[in-house]
């Protein structure tokens, strides 16, 4: 079945092809090699240096809409600065934990190695780095490290494994000198794992009583109303631990046991037995938004990707979010964005947080779930429909669909590469490049704003999620990053992977140039052309007022697939070499298998 929009009308005049990526597959589906070294780039083919954030707005007053942004872990991108390996040399919970080894330590990469590739990044046309987790941390958690910033200690400063405050300044400040934002990745859901229970850990919350049940059993609601509690205990020696002082006070937690991560003790347990804030409390939420209005005029930061939203009350949002804003405004940065972590596909459950919530904007999970359906599940590209049919959603006086995040993996879910790897389809290596250059271009041209993950532009797949996508840009240790092979080159981990001739860096420095040259990309508003019920052709407009209209078409399938679009290109036209004229007859293209083309048609 063919599902089309019967109300979608095209312009004929000013027709032109902006992009084709094609890389082919065999009638018989079997995957041909890649030849990465003669296959002709835009860059090539237009002969002028591509745009990045040169070319773009001033960064303080550049909406989000106009980012492509970088998500990347410090610790596992470039060591700058190797006296600072070790972390703190006077705070010994924030010492240690360094071992290049292990993929659960510390690994070196800092601040100071960030601003050092400042030039790689703004080549590949990124104009936000968004980074994980930076401030002080709990060095050791049971046998790993807190590399990933997650576990924090301290609000007020840079964690010392990072580099200093002033080394975190110098980078935001060399950032914004190449016209490039920083966003910093916040908690507020909870802290280092500090307190313990009596009933779990002993008098002295140094034991571990509990090993049978894996943790702290959860303790309902209903049963600290009915006095059945935890008696909180923090360790000798560990009383002052967290800054700001109040951060130490047990009051200022709900300290029920250990989260399962649904119902209601998502909200008010501690994940792994991490600290759990009571968000409810007024003190808190007030204690709360200042040490984040101290953050930003601290550090000044373009914005910030908040973390593990849906575990907070929405109440506490609808506070805190707006006065942030607030106050980044108040203090000169008027274009301050904030975007939550939801980890949900229910495009209703994300929208309650931009709009009850009050968040300006969430990463939009669902259309990643709806990659993995179209993509590696190979399910029908009516999964796309499904999402951008909800997008009205997230419509309010600050929010809306154009803003959501959009990525194709993360941290925590694993590498779309992975994925692909790892599903019950036995790609080819050739076929999961198509796959995930695809992704890659849904993610940067259908509605949103697009995230790269660090590494996937040199080809890095990895073996699953969490520690397993968290390789070494620089030369690794790690023996089970190591083993494997990086996608379009002959590279692994084990060497240093900043590679600007690499296939899928040079691609997403075109799929910048395309996003940056064309508003429609960025502002317009998408409607749905045609999808199918199997793997095919999904195709959109996006539409800037009267001014421009930029047609997106997509294929899915393995095969070459057929859509009438109404138009058709002028005989002799100049278009991209991947694409053949001969291929769009009488108003029907007929598009290579996992490609995608771009057209202006006004």
């Amino acid at each position: 079945m063919i599902i089309t929009n019967s109300t979608f009308t095209l312009k004929r005049s000013k027709i032109a092809l902006l992009i084709l990526s094609s890389l082919f597959i065999s009638a018989c589906n079997e995957t041909k090699p890649i030849n990465t070294e003669k296959s002709a780039s835009l860059s090539e083919v237009k002969a002028l240096p591509l745009k990045n954030a040169d070319d773009l707005a001033p960064y303080l007053n550049r909406n989000i809409q106009d980012e492509v942004f970088y998500f990347v872990m410090p610790d596992r991108f470039y060591n700058g600065n190797t006296d600072n390996d070790q972390g703190s040399k006077t705070d010994i919970i924030s010492a240690g934990g360094f071992d290049k080894a292990d993929k659960g330590m510390y690994h070196g990469g800092d601040i100071q190695g960030l601003q050092a590739k400042l030039p790689y990044l703004k080549g590949m046309g990124i104009s936000a780095i968004w980074l994980t987790p930076i401030m002080r941390n709990q060095a050791m958690q049971g046998d790993s490290s807190g590399y990933h910033g997650y576990w924090i200690l301290d609000f007020n400063e840079i964690d010392p494994h990072l580099g200093s405050n002033e080394d975190l300044k110098r980078f935001i400040n060399a950032a914004h000198k190449e016209n490039i934002k920083v966003f910093f990745d916040i908690i507020t859901n909870h802290t280092a794992d500090v307190i313990k229970y009596v009933e779990c850990h002993g008098e002295d919350g140094l034991q571990y009583l509990m090993k049978e049940d894996d943790g702290c059993l959860y303790k309902t609601l209903a049963q600290v109303a009915a006095g059945d509690t935890y008696q909180a205990v923090i360790p000798k020696g560990q009383e002052n631990l967290k800054s700001p002082a109040w951060l130490n006070d047990k009051k200022y937690y709900h300290n029920q046991g250990d989260t399962t991560y649904e119902g209601e003790d998502s909200i008010y347990g501690d994940f792994s037995g991490l600290d759990d804030i009571d968000t409810n409390s007024p003190e808190v939420v007030t204690g709360m938004t200042e040490i984040f209005k101290n953050v930003i005029s601290e550090f000044k930061p373009d914005g910030f990707r908040i973390d593990t939203v849906k575990h907070v009350n929405i109440e506490f949002w609808a506070e805190f979010a707006p006065a942030l804003v607030d106050h980044a405004k108040a203090i000169g940065i008027p274009e301050f964005f904030m975007f939550g972590e939801v980890y949900s596909g229910d495009v209703k459950e994300l929208s309650a947080y931009t709009t009850i919530g009050k968040m300006q904007s969430v990463l939009d999970f669902s259309l990643q779930f709806a990659l993995q359906d179209t993509l590696i599940k190979q399910q029908g590209t009516h999964k796309l429909v499904e999402v951008f049919e909800n997008d009205a959603y997230y419509n309010d006086s600050d929010s809306n669909a154009n803003q959501l995040l959009n990525f194709t993996g993360n941290h925590d879910m694993g590498r779309f590469s992975g994925m692909l790897k790892s599903s019950d389809f036995n790609y080819s290596e050739a076929e999961i490049i198509q796959r995930t250059l695809l992704a890659h271009a849904m993610v940067y041209f259908l509605r949103g704003v697009p995230i790269v993950y660090y590494g996937d532009e040199q080809g890095f797949v990895g073996d699953g999620g969490d520690k397993d996508s968290r390789q070494d840009m620089m030369p690794s240790l790690v023996d089970s990053y190591n083993d494997d092979d990086l996608l379009a080159n002959i590279k692994t981990t084990a060497d240093d992977n900043f590679d600007e001739n690499h296939l899928f860096y040079k691609t997403f420095a075109e799929y910048a140039d395309i996003y940056y040259q064309y508003p429609a990309l960025r502002f317009g508003e998408q409607k749905f052309i045609n999808a199918d019920n199997k793997p095919g052709v999904f195709a959109v407009s996006r539409t800037l007022k009267d001014e421009e209209e930029i047609i997106i078409v997509f294929n899915t399938a393995k095969t070459e697939k057929s859509v009438a679009l109404g138009f058709t290109l002028k005989n002799g036209e100049k278009i991209y070499p991947a694409f053949k004229s001969d291929e769009f007859v009488d108003g029907t293209l007929t598009v290579p298998p996992l490609s995608f083309a771009i057209y202006q048609v006004r």
